[in-house]
Order: C-alpha cells, then structure tokens, then sequence
C-alpha cells in the first residue's frame, strides 16, 4: 500500500526483454502490471534466451523469463482474433497506462493503437517502443538489441583500439525499458496535473544515442568522429582495466588529478614516477601511456584485485576490482543494502533475483512475486475485474480468444 506506484494499472503487450524490463519497474514500484500472452503469441523469454545460451522445453519454467516479469499479472488473449481486440480494449478501461513493443503498425492493424484505446479510455497513457521510433524513412525497420546499438552509434565507440565496433547484446534493452519507464513516471505526473493521457513514442536507438552524447559534441565541435579506445579515456591517464593475481582478476584504476596521480605513486611505492619527465603532467601521462600501464601491471599483478582496490582507495584514488557474478553477489556491501533476494517459483523453486537500485524512505523495498504462470491470472482479470460469469469466459475460450 506505501510503494509510490500502488492503484497504477498497466496493460502490458510487450515480450522478450526491452518493453518487460519496463513494466517490471512499474510492478516494482506497485503498480498492477497485466501482461497479454496467448498461445499464438508467447512471450520469447518463456522459452529461454539466445544471449545467455539457455533453452526452455514447457512455457513455466524460463528463470530470465521469471526475473523480467516479476510480481505481474498473466492472462491470454489472442489478438489475431476478430474478437481478441474487443476484450484487450475492455481490459484497457481500467488501466492507466498500455505499453508495446510491436513494429510500428501493428497495433494499428489490431485496433489497439494510441487511438483505439483512447476511445474507450481517454486518458490513457500509451507507450510504444521500436528499433527507429514512429515516424520518419526507418519506421518500419526491424530491430533487436544490437540494432538498437549499432544504429545509436553506441556500437562504434565501443571496442578495443585498432579492433571492430562491439555487437552490444541485451543490455541495451535494459537501458530502453529504463528509459521507457521514467517516461512513463513523467507522463502520470502530467496527468495528476492536467487529468490529460498522452502518446510516447519511445526510438530504442536513440536511447542509446542520448547516453553517448560527448561523441556528437566532439564531431559538432571538432569534426572529429571519435574512436574506440578499449578501456582508455582521450584525456585521463592512467585510465585503464590492470591485471591483478589470481585467474583473470583486474582492477580498473582512473586518475584525474595530480594529487590523484602522486597518491598512485606513493601507494605503489614508486614516488620517483612524479618526478619522471614521461608522466610529469597529464599531457605528458597520456603521451607515454603505454609504458605507464606497463609499469602499473607490473605492479597490480603482485596483488589480488580486492588488495590493489583497498590500497587505492585508501590513498584516494579511483579504483575498484571488476567484479563477476558470483563476487557481486557475495560482496558484504552489496548483502548489506539487500540488493539481491529469494523468490520461490511454484516451478523453478528458489531462485536469487535483483531489484531497484533505489531504495525510498517511505516504501518497502519487497519483490512482489515470482514471474506468472502462463494465463495464471486469466480468472482473476476476465472475472474479477471485467466482471464475466464462468459461461462467458468458458464461451470466450471455446471460441479461442482466451487462448
């Protein structure tokens, strides 16, 4: 009752990763999340993930699927049928916001665009996410998270020196459904002032643009298109990822300052550095930069990546050891802000899922519930809040538009 989004409900078309990781931060922060699924139409992440290389045999027992969908509510319609879209756009009459992922056009050909379901509930929030957005010559392109990227200009800049552009994988849907989300945040905010819905058209690739706004200042300013750089940074030095002791340990070390640059060499023990004409400013750092992280290698690889970490930051300089899963999850830190917990899945079992990284003074932190059983809450939805008697929701199943 005290989470900041309870009483919002959401009508939920999308699938896979982009539009579920969105409304599974609505679910979060207490809004009522209704996913749409049928057996024509099941969501991709129920039958496991092509990115982390795992293969579901029945609809129930996905782990990505139940991470992104956590707390929401499952029923089944099939929108292909002549029917389908009547009984979407009657759920549509109480919710407050609708969100899809479709390319653009589909939900118009269905009826369930921007525009049909604002006649049935006028201030409707309505949000659609695509690879180009809803206008302009790419409308219509197809896209999956490495489009996003690749088109955003984020896969560019991203890769070693001298190497190829990075195919980004699903961590830029992420930062569309991310997005997507204080969208939406900003939209109720709009409609508690003005009583007035509003159209979001959410271009997943100009997410990733926004997020890498220093590369279009360099190009506007300098004519200049700027490069990969691996872990290095145009001015910073050092400003690197350093091998540490023990099977693939590092340590990411960045210095900003001379003072930051002096406490490095003081805590490597190594004060005549500050001295050396080849790192005496940052102009000269960045010049000889090679030959620097030689010598920081040379040193961090005497120790394990936590002790490098320690010392560095003891001594005031930027560093922290680039964790894998298994020590983000182990971390103290991290146990003690409780930014991981266990949910029982009535298939999966126990299964360790991650929630906000914001946590509110006024509102319990709780995970709502595991991610649904495929149509789980079909009775709840088409009874309880359509109000349908049993004959009618069996007469809907019959005629396959619960389905």
């Amino acid at each position: 009752m005290n989470k900041p989004l309870h009483g919002v409900r959401v009508l939920d078309f999308t699938q896979v990763w982009a539009g579920p990781y969105c409304t599974l931060l609505l679910a979060l922060g207490g809004a009522e999340v209704i996913k749409i699924e049928s057996e024509k139409r099941i969501d991709g992440s129920r039958l496991g993930s092509v990115t982390l290389g795992m293969i579901c045999k029945t609809k129930n027992e996905s782990a990505i699927f139940n991470i992104f969908n956590l707390g929401k509510k499952d029923i089944t319609i099939n929108l292909s049928h002549p029917r389908g879209s009547w009984l979407a756009k009657e759920i549509a009459k109480v919710c407050d916001v609708a969100i899809e992922n479709f390319r653009p056009g589909v939900m118009t050909k269905l009826g369930l665009d921007y525009e049909g379901l604002k006649e049935v509930r006028p201030d409707i929030i309505y949000l659609s996410s695509s690879c180009r957005g809803n206008t302009g010559p790419e409308r219509n392109y197809a896209g999956f998270a490495p489009s996003f990227a690749a088109l955003g200009g984020l896969s560019y800049v991203t890769g070693h020196i001298n190497g190829k552009p990075s195919v980004m994988t699903g961590r830029t849907d992420l930062l569309v459904g991310t997005t997507s989300y204080f969208a939406i945040l900003a939209a109720l905010i709009y409609r508690f002032k003005t009583g007035k819905g509003q159209y979001i058209d959410i271009s997943s690739s100009e997410v990733q643009s926004v997020l890498i706004g220093d590369m279009f200042m360099e190009y506007a300013m300098n004519n200049r298109n700027p490069q990969r750089q691996g872990n290095r940074d145009s001015i910073m030095a050092p400003h690197n990822c350093y091998r540490c002791k023990g099977e693939d340990n590092w340590v990411s070390i960045a210095v900003s300052s001379e003072e930051e640059w002096q406490a490095l060499c003081c805590a490597m023990e190594k004060p005549e550095l500050t001295e050396d004409d080849r790192f005496c400013d940052a102009s000269s750092r960045k010049k000889n930069e090679d030959e620097l992280d030689r010598i920081i290698s040379r040193w961090t690889t005497d120790y394990t990546h936590y002790e490098v970490m320690d010392i560095l930051q003891q001594a005031g300089v930027a560093a922290a050891s680039s964790y894998n899963a298994q020590e983000v999850q182990d971390d103290p830190h991290v146990k003690e802000r409780g930014v991981f917990t266990k949910i029982t899945h009535p298939v999966i079992g126990e299964q360790e899922v991650i929630g906000t990284p914001w946590k509110l003074s006024t509102s319990s932190g709780n995970i709502p519930g595991y991610g649904p059983l495929f149509a789980e809450h079909n009775q709840y939805v088409f009874g309880e809040l359509l109000g349908m008697s049993p004959e009618q929701i069996q007469g809907l199943v019959e005629e396959q538009v619960i389905y």
